[in-house]
């Protein structure tokens, strides 16, 4: 023997016993953290995971990790040093659960530097998970266990025993088990006594794909879902409510205006329609005139209700945002009268500045724009008179406070 072949002799073997969980049963299961490194650890993490599942094959092979590990630490040479460690990846398993493995099996190399690992597993996966150690340390061995069962009529008797009392009691798999097959023997009975066991093979089509549907696109998980929430849902306060039904009654106003707005114009549509762009661009105006009449008194009155709404909603919130909105809704209902006379001005040209009709547009807009500074006044007026009683945002209050000043 050489002197080089001596020294390797003599080069002290680091071996690691390494069981791994490729599945997390661990966390899952027993809420163990991982990588557990040293006999103690790895005994009583064992015993933990056997408490919380008995039928764990998990739990088994880190027991013969432990059992393997003393029986070599009994036997070793004066050269070797053994080490037990297990590492764990993750339920969904894939890249994942192995990038989870290496990591922690890197940590626990850094810690005991093994030039040769015993790999003891379930048999499993160890096809998965081999390659991750061999492509870091050799593997000298692997132990695979397998859990015996016994093969006799008592046991399989008990376990058939088991899982049809499994299936009668729990209601989860008695809808599958016992609710389809009971619902398909019912309808054959009353086909069969209607004489129309012609048509029972389509009942059954139908009931089939029921299910897959219902299952398929999880039609009860959602309804299951919503039940839940109706249970638990808790309305919001009554001015919240308020608001909430004032603006979904006020878009509908609207949208039902602009229909009428339509319909308005399509009445009044010259009757034969134009033939060319010229008499259509011609037409135009008199059409918007008539859409205006049409739409706008539902118009006014949908957004005043949605302002209403708000207003209500501001007033038991004490919240200043009620004065502005108080502007907007005069504003609002005024602008109607602007817009009326802005139609008839569009159905009837005016002829000139001294036209009754473009004489009422004026002053529509001059009333209107006296309504708008007399209301802002008001809204100054009472914000200083009744500062005490809002009091809400305070953010919300300084920034009417400075448009007031503004003005």
């Amino acid at each position: 023997m050489t002197k080089k072949e001596l020294r390797e002799e003599e080069k002290e073997k680091r071996i690691l016993i390494l069981c791994v969980d490729r599945d997390g049963d661990l966390m899952a299961k027993a809420e163990i953290e991982t990588p557990l490194f040293g006999r103690d650890s790895n005994l009583n993490s064992a015993v933990s995971l056997a408490l919380h599942d008995p039928e764990e094959p998990d739990a088994n092979a880190m027991f013969e990790a432990v059992r393997l590990f003393d029986r070599l630490q009994n036997e070793k040479l004066p050269n070797e040093n053994f080490e037990i460690a297990t590492v764990s990846g993750l339920q969904r398993g894939g890249v994942t659960a192995d990038r989870k493995i290496v990591k922690e099996l890197k940590d626990i190399l850094e810690a005991f530097n093994a030039n040769e690992v015993i790999l003891v597993s379930d048999g499993y996966s160890d096809e998965a998970v081999l390659p991750l150690i061999e492509s870091r340390v050799p593997v000298s061995s692997v132990r695979r266990i397998i859990i015996k069962h016994s093969e006799s009529i008592e046991e399989t008797a008990a376990l058939f025993s088991r899982y049809l009392q499994l299936i009668w009691s729990n209601p989860r798999y008695a809808r599958l088990a016992l609710g389809i097959p009971g619902l398909l023997l019912s309808l054959f009975g009353l086909f069969y006594i209607m004489d129309l066991l012609n048509y029972y093979l389509i009942a059954i089509t139908f009931i089939f794909g029921g299910v897959l549907l219902v299952k398929g696109f999880g039609v009860d998980k959602t309804a299951k879902n919503f039940y839940k929430w109706a249970q638990d849902y808790s309305p919001p306060p009554l001015p919240v409510q308020i608001s909430n039904y004032a603006t979904i009654a006020g878009i509908l106003c609207v949208v039902v205006s602009i229909y009428l707005g339509f319909s308005n114009a399509s009445i009044n549509a010259s009757q034969p329609p134009p033939i060319d762009w010229a008499g259509w661009l011609a037409e135009l105006p008199k059409l918007a005139g008539f859409f205006m009449k049409g739409f706008m008194n539902l118009m006014i009155v949908g957004i005043s209700i949605i302002l209403f709404g708000r207003s209500i909603r501001y007033y038991f919130e004490r919240n200043p945002k009620l004065l502005r909105n108080a502007v907007l809704i005069i504003s609002v209902v005024w602008s109607r009268w602007i817009l009326d006379a802005t139609a008839n001005i569009l159905i009837s040209p005016a002829i000139g500045i001294d036209d009754p009709i473009f004489a009422n547009l004026v002053f529509t807009i001059i009333v209107g724009i006296l309504i708008g500074i007399a209301s802002i006044l008001l809204v100054v007026i009472i914000h200083r008179s009744k500062k005490d009683f809002f009091k809400g945002n305070d953010k919300q209050e300084n920034e009417l406070a400075e448009e007031l000043q503004a003005i």
